[in-house]
Parts: structure tokens; C-alpha cells; sequence
């Protein structure tokens, strides 16, 4: 099961009811995840307070299309 990288709670998230594009928020502390790939499961977090990492895949993915 998924673990939010903030607080380390356990994302409830149902893998066959998940699609690419879906928002994923965490119960305890209310960040939100972005659902970038099913198999495996990848989040990105949303939001302003986006970590480099997170900017740097996002620009990463903008450069291949």
C-alpha cells in the first residue's frame, strides 16, 4: 500500500479504480497526489509547494511531447 511521503499515513487507494490523471489526497494531512502511472503506481504531489524533484519531472515530461 502506498505511504504519504509528508506524514507517512497510508494512502487508501483501490489500484483497479485508479486511472492516470486522478487526484489522490491524503486523509491525515491533506496533500494532494497526482496520479502519473497505474503499474506501477506513481504519484506526483500537486500544488504550490512542489519539491525540485517533482518540478523536474514535470519538466521532464513537457520536453518529450
Amino acid at each position: 500500500m502506498a505511504s504519504c511521503p509528508e506524514c507517512e499515513n497510508s494512502l487508501d487507494i483501490e489500484l483497479d479504480e485508479v486511472e492516470e490523471g486522478d487526484v489522490v489526497v491524503c486523509d491525515e494531512c491533506g496533500a494532494e497526489y497526482e496520479v502519473v502511472g497505474v503499474e506501477p503506481l506513481e504519484l506526483v504531489r500537486m500544488g504550490e509547494d512542489l519539491d525540485e524533484d517533482d518540478e523536474v519531472l514535470l519538466d521532464d515530461e513537457e520536453e518529450e511531447e
